[in-house]
C-alpha cells in the first residue's frame, strides 16, 4: 500500500469525524439557544473554524438539516425497533406498551431531535421529496404499523371503536396497503392514525412542560393510563394496569 493510500483513509476518517462534529454542535446549539434554528457562523463559532469551512462539509443549512433529520429518525426507529424486540412476540399487549415507552422514553431523552422531526416546520425548510429524509420517516413510523400487521396476522385485532371510515381515508389506506405486503382494513388503518396521533399528543404535552405540575409517578401512570385506552380504542390487546 502506498503513502497516498493510506492518507486516504485517514482523510475520510478525519472527513467523517468533523461532519459529525458538525452535528453535534448544531443539536447541542439548539439545545442552548432553545431554537431549531441555528446559523453556520455560530456553529462554526462554537468550532473555531470559518463559516466558508463549514461548505466543505454542508452546501448549505438546509443539507445540514436533511442531515439532522435524517438521523433523528433512524435513531428514533431503531430504539422503538429495539424495545418491541425485546418483549414476546405473541405478547402483543406488551410489545405495543413497548413501543410507545420507547416513543416517550426516546422524546423525553432526546428533546432536540424529537422536536426536531416531529415538532413546527422549521421556517423556511423544504424537505427534499422521496429524499433521505422521507424514507428516514417511513422506516421510524413502520414499528407502529408493524404492531397492527402483527396483531392482524395473529388474529388479536377486535373492531376498533370508530369504525366509520371516510372515502378520503379508505383512499389513504388503499395506498399505504398497496405499499406493503401485509395489508389492514381501512378501519384499523384509521385507529394506527387514531394510536400514533394520541400517543404524540402526550408525549408533546411532555417534552414542552405542560404536565410538570404533576409528578413522576403521577405521570408515569397517567401515561400507562393512555397507553392502554389507546390500545382500547384501536382494537389492539390491552396492556395490563
Amino acid at each position: 500500500m502506498t503513502a497516498a493510500q493510506r492518507a486516504a483513509p485517514r482523510r475520510e476518517r478525519a472527513r467523517a469525524a468533523t461532519i459529525e462534529e458538525i452535528k453535534q454542535t448544531a443539536l447541542r446549539l439548539m439545545h442552548e439557544q432553545g431554537t431549531l434554528s441555528v446559523r453556520f457562523t455560530d456553529i462554526a463559532r462554537a468550532m473555531d473554524m470559518t463559516p466558508p469551512a463549514l461548505y466543505r462539509y454542508f452546501a448549505d443549512r438546509d443539507v445540514l438539516l436533511c442531515a439532522l433529520i435524517t438521523d433523528a429518525y433512524d435513531a428514533l426507529g431503531e430504539y422503538v425497533a429495539e424495545c418491541r424486540e425485546g418483549a414476546p412476540v405473541a405478547d402483543l399487549a406488551e410489545r405495543w406498551k413497548a413501543v410507545a415507552q420507547a416513543y416517550r422514553d426516546w422524546a423525553r431523552r432526546e428533546p432536540e431531535q424529537f422536536m426536531l422531526i416531529l415538532g413546527m416546520p422549521l421556517p423556511g425548510y423544504a424537505a427534499p421529496t422521496d429524499g433521505p429524509t422521507t424514507e428516514a420517516a417511513k422506516r421510524a413510523m413502520a414499528q407502529l404499523q408493524s404492531l397492527f400487521h402483527e396483531a392482524n396476522a395473529q388474529g388479536a385485532l377486535r373492531p376498533p371503536i370508530v369504525a366509520e371510515v371516510s372515502a378520503a381515508v379508505e383512499e389513504c389506506a388503499a395506498m399505504k396497503n398497496a405499499e406493503s405486503p401485509a395489508t389492514v382494513s381501512p378501519a384499523h388503518f384509521q385507529a394506527m392514525l387514531h394510536a400514533w396521533a394520541s400517543l404524540h399528543g402526550f408525549v408533546m404535552l411532555e417534552i414542552n412542560g405542560h404536565f410538570d405540575w404533576i409528578g413522576e409517578a403521577a405521570r408515569d401512570a397517567l401515561f400507562l393510563g393512555q397507553v392502554r385506552a389507546i390500545a382500547h380504542a384501536a382494537g389492539m390487546p390491552v396492556p395490563d394496569a
